[in-house]
C-alpha cells in the first residue's frame, strides 16, 4: 500500500518536507503551492497508509513522519539494492577496462 500511496508526486514532496520535523497543515500548504483541501486529502491517505501520524495543537494540526512503514519498504528493497549494487560495480569495471 506504502508503494501505492507514494506514487503519486505531491505526497512524496510532502514526505520530503517532514522529514527534517514536524509541520503543521498550513506550512505545508505553504510549501507546496496547492490548496489546503488538496494537502488535507493526501495527509488523509498518508495517514490512513500509516506513513504519517497527526496531533492537535489547538487549532493547528500537525504531521510527522511515521518511520515503520518506511523501514519496512527499505526492507523490501535490500535485495533489489544489492543486485543494483552488483551490476553498478560490474559496469564500474568494464568501463575501468576500457580506459
Amino acid at each position: 500500500m506504502a508503494f501505492e500511496v507514494l506514487a503519486e508526486p505531491n505526497r512524496r514532496r510532502i514526505l520530503d518536507l517532514l522529514r527534517q520535523d514536524e509541520l503543521p497543515v498550513g506550512e505545508l500548504v505553504k510549501q507546496l503551492g496547492i490548496s489546503q483541501p488538496a494537502v488535507s486529502k493526501h495527509l488523509r491517505v498518508m495517514r490512513e497508509a500509516g506513513l504519517v501520524s497527526m496531533r492537535v495543537d489547538a487549532q493547528r494540526r500537525c504531521y510527522r513522519i511515521r518511520p515503520e512503514p518506511l523501514i519496512a519498504l527499505d526492507e523490501w528493497l535490500a535485495p533489489y539494492r544489492r543486485f543494483w549494487n552488483r551490476t553498478l560495480d560490474a559496469l564500474e569495471a568494464h568501463l575501468t577496462e576500457k580506459d
